[in-house]
């Protein structure tokens, strides 16, 4: 009988038996490709015999590492940088204020970490049983309670981009199971990957928490490691479908420097690597069939963005109000996560007049959750309805700015912390 993932600590290497290198191997730089191009890496062993029930997949032909370089770049000729390469599921110290939180520099992969976060709140807030009441769940955290957040939250996005019916683990290994040649530059990563599929997504959890450090340990690679367990949990023929057979890449590249796309966010944060799932419809009318939809598109955890464009603003109203009270926050290309403790919050109107709202924003300068007053009985009225918010005398910190598409007109009170985001 397995073990529950609740009783037994997480192993650094392989799924046998005997002794062998850790998971988490030391990346080096190989070659002299520039930043913009990546570099080559050389990662240690992974599992070879799975301790749990999964169907062990070796991805077939030399046609998967292109479809994957199609799919995230646009071209097989294309790496990931040096930021994507070195970035992993690293949290900030146990038992502290900042417990629950995961380390993010600026960068690309920010996007996902904080994505990742969101679920990890959901988790420690709200699905696990604890004596501790409010952000205690969240500072009264051990090294081993975290990494079995980390896992439920890999665990739960992998489950939503598999349609709620299978998850695929992606594990790299040191053998190379595909010599891709041709119009593909190889990474000594993505060609040695080893895939783990589950029909339960508690086998899937299981197996993931058991390797937790293939995806937190240093030199791990993790982020991209759970980049490509998303996508082939979602299948790469339905992530192309989702982007309507067109030819947009999932990741963009400017001067160097890599991010993700919103049909990527859309692929974190619903399952579906489509951009509008993220786009605002048509408002349901009372008693249409479209309010069924709006409820069954909600999903546990929300986005809300603000950006000075409109187009930079819209989401559909399914992810302004999801069935917890967390929101990966999108300002630009910066993101974190805004969250409250109170699990009623969106579904009884009374506990939206004055409440509490807590952030995280992955920087390291950040010591403490921010905590954030939302006052929406406020006297906005007051304010001169023919000026523009964003004009520079009525500018506010970005972050309020997206709370307020949630929540139109409302202050916000800092608490005593200056303003940022």
């Amino acid at each position: 009988m397995a073990v529950p993932p609740s009783e037994r600590e997480p192993t650094d290497g392989p799924l046998s038996s005997p002794p062998a290198p850790r998971c988490p191997g030391t990346a080096a730089a190989q070659g002299s490709a520039g930043a913009s191009h990546g570099q080559t890496w050389t990662v240690n062993s992974v599992p070879e015999v799975p301790l749990v029930t999964a169907s062990t997949l070796s991805p077939k032909g030399a046609a998967y590492p292109k479809g994957l370089r199609k799919l995230l770049f646009g071209n097989a000729l294309h790496l990931f940088s040096c930021a994507w390469a070195k970035a992993c599921f690293r949290f900030r110290e146990p038992r502290s204020d900042l417990a629950y939180a995961l380390e993010a520099e600026k960068g690309g992969p920010r996007a996902i970490l904080m994505a990742v976060q969101a679920y990890i709140i959901k988790h420690l807030l709200f699905d696990r049983s604890t004596e501790h009441t409010h952000l205690e769940r969240l500072c009264r955290v051990g090294r081993r309670e975290q990494g079995q957040a980390l896992a439920a939250a890999l665990a739960d996005m992998l489950w939503a981009a598999g349609g709620a019916g299978r998850a695929t683990v992606c594990l790299v290994t040191t053998a190379v199971h595909v010599v891709p040649s041709g119009d593909y530059k190889a990474d000594n990563f993505t060609e040695r990957i080893q895939l783990f599929e589950f029909s339960e997504k508690a086998a899937a959890q299981e197996f993931t928490f058991d390797h937790i450090n293939c995806f937190k340990g240093e030199g791990s690679h993790g982020v991209i490691l759970f980049l490509y367990s998303l996508l082939f949990s979602r299948t790469l023929q339905r992530v192309q479908d989702d982007l309507d057979c067109t030819e947009t890449p999932l990741l963009k590249s400017s001067f160097g420097n890599i991010t993700c796309t919103q049909a990527l966010l859309s692929l974190l944060l619903t399952g579906r690597a489509s951009p509008r799932q993220l786009e605002e419809g048509p408002e349901p009318g009372p008693g249409s069939e479209g309010v069924e939809v709006w409820r069954q598109r909600r999903g546990p955890v929300g986005c809300l963005r603000w950006g000075w464009a409109p187009a930079e603003r819209q989401v559909c109203r399914g992810l302004r109000t999801p069935q917890l009270p967390i929101w990966l926050c999108s300002v630009g290309e910066r993101h974190g996560v805004l969250f409250g403790t109170d699990s009623q919050l969106l579904s009884d109107w009374k506990r939206e007049r004055l409440f509490q709202l807590y952030w995280y924003g992955g920087q390291r300068e950040q010591s403490r959750t921010a905590r954030l007053t939302i006052d929406t009985h406020s006297h906005h009225w007051e304010e001169d309805p023919c000026e523009d918010p964003s004009s520079p005398g009525k500018r506010r910190p970005a972050l309020e700015m997206a709370i307020r598409t949630k929540w139109a007109g409302a202050t916000v009170s800092w608490n005593g912390t200056d303003p940022f985001f």
